[in-house]
């Protein structure tokens, strides 16, 4: 038995804005959103099959402390595939982020940047 990715579940302070940039760096979609647990909101952002559901509670959120790598249950990264890596690129400076970490491994090539939120998020092309 196979099980697949389907979502990864990340707090933020504004889930709208927060997807609104995902569609432009991506070419993603808002898939649904609506009421969430516990009186918040969420906003689900990907494409058909796999999605980032983004959300916030009622109260707002608190900071987070340390680095998530020595937290249990941290959140490090979250990578991506990506056709052009190179492409992928020039639309994350155009973004206004900073792209670093580069590395060519076997068997791609990758980099990392923080995004909405100060979220890392990994590009990697396979290609």
């Amino acid at each position: 038995m196979t099980a697949t990715l389907e979502h990864v579940n990340l707090t933020v302070s504004d889930p709208e804005a927060f997807a609104e940039k995902l569609c432009e760096l991506f070419d993603w979609k808002i898939r649904w959103k609506g009421p969430a647990i516990a009186e918040g909101f969420s906003v689900h952002v990907g494409g058909p099959e796999t999605y980032l559901a983004v959300y916030s509670g009622p109260n707002g959120i608190a900071e987070p402390g340390g680095s998530s790598y020595a937290t249990r249950g941290g959140l490090n990264h979250v990578g991506f595939v990506v056709d052009d890596l190179d492409a992928m690129e020039e639309r994350v400076r155009a973004a206004g982020f900073t792209p670093r970490s580069h590395a060519d491994y076997e068997p791609g090539r990758r980099f990392y940047f923080d995004g909405p939120e100060g979220v890392e998020f990994e590009l990697v092309s396979y290609a």
